[in-house]
Order: C-alpha cells, then sequence, then structure tokens
C-alpha cells in the first residue's frame, strides 16, 4: 500500500503542477489562457481601436476648426517726438552723479625733484600748446576738447566724442 500511496501523490502533484504551470503540450500562461486564446484578445482589442480611430480623426479636425486663428501684430510707427524724448525706462539714473575731470596733461617726477617745487615753479608737461584736453567722466577717456576762459574761469569745449570701439580698445590695453 504505501506504493500506490506514492504513486497516488505523484499524480495528484503532477496534476496541481500542470494546472499552475500548464501542460507543456498545451501551454498556457499564468492565467490559464492558451496562446490562441490572446492572440484572438489581441486581434478584438486591434479592431477596437481601428474602429475608434475614425472619431479621433474628427475630433481632432473639430478641435483644429475651433483654434483661433493668428494674426499679424499691429506696431505703431515711431514719431520724431518720441525719438528725442526722454526714455522713462531710464529716468532713474539720470540722477546719479558722476565726476568729470580734464586733464590738460601729465609728467613723471622723481620725489627728489617734487619736494623742490615751491611757489612760482614750472611743472613741464608732456602734451604741447594747443594739443586737446582729455575729458574723464568716472576715469574713463569720453572725449578731447580745447580749454576755453567764460566769465574769469576755465572751461573746456568738446571738440571730440571718442567711439564705442575705441573705449572698448583702450579698455582692453
Amino acid at each position: 500500500m504505501p506504493e500506490e500511496t506514492k504513486e497516488g501523490l505523484e499524480v495528484t502533484e503532477e496534476k496541481k503542477f500542470e494546472e499552475m504551470n500548464g501542460d507543456p503540450e498545451n501551454p498556457k500562461d499564468s492565467e490559464g489562457m492558451s496562446p490562441d486564446d490572446l492572440m484572438a484578445m489581441w486581434e478584438e482589442a486591434l479592431r477596437e481601436a481601428q474602429a475608434k480611430e475614425p472619431q479621433t480623426k474628427e475630433t481632432s479636425t473639430e478641435a483644429k476648426k475651433e483654434t483661433p486663428s493668428s494674426q499679424p501684430a499691429k506696431l505703431e510707427e515711431l514719431s520724431p517726438a518720441q525719438k528725442t524724448g526722454t526714455y522713462p525706462e531710464l529716468e532713474f539714473i539720470l540722477d546719479i552723479p558722476l565726476e568729470i575731470s580734464a586733464e590738460i596733461g601729465r609728467t613723471k617726477m622723481l620725489i627728489r625733484d617734487l619736494l623742490k617745487l615751491n611757489q612760482g615753479s614750472i611743472i613741464e608737461l608732456e602734451k604741447f600748446a594747443g594739443e586737446p584736453v582729455e575729458i574723464y567722466v568716472n576715469g574713463k577717456l569720453m572725449a578731447k576738447g580745447e580749454v576755453v576762459v567764460v566769465n574769469d574761469k576755465f572751461g573746456v569745449r568738446i571738440t571730440e566724442i571718442i567711439s564705442a570701439q575705441e573705449r572698448v580698445r583702450k579698455l582692453g590695453s
């Protein structure tokens, strides 16, 4: 009897294994479906999806019809009054103080020569008489001009404004 019980147990275990994992001669997936059943389900799903496609196309054409059409932007022409007026977005910088200096010339001296200077001494400059005076704004060369006397005070008449390219070139050197 013990041998019969073993054979009976082996047969029941094989049936349970086949139920769980499928019969090797008739393969099924974990849910117990054969490949033919799966293929049939996939084909049905594809048919349903194809049947719904025309509705989707209609919906997309309706959505295209509902989108507003684009229009060219309307730009106003600039008038001369707008070009010469103060720009409101730049008004805040108009009150920033700047240091302006005019340099009539330069020279180099030794400390012993500087200490020998007294009232009435003359310092020779590298510039010649009549050469333009350099005008610096916050230490940067911005213009050149000539010295004038106005109401017993010295002044500088601007004769040349340094171009932006020239200012950038001088920054590099």
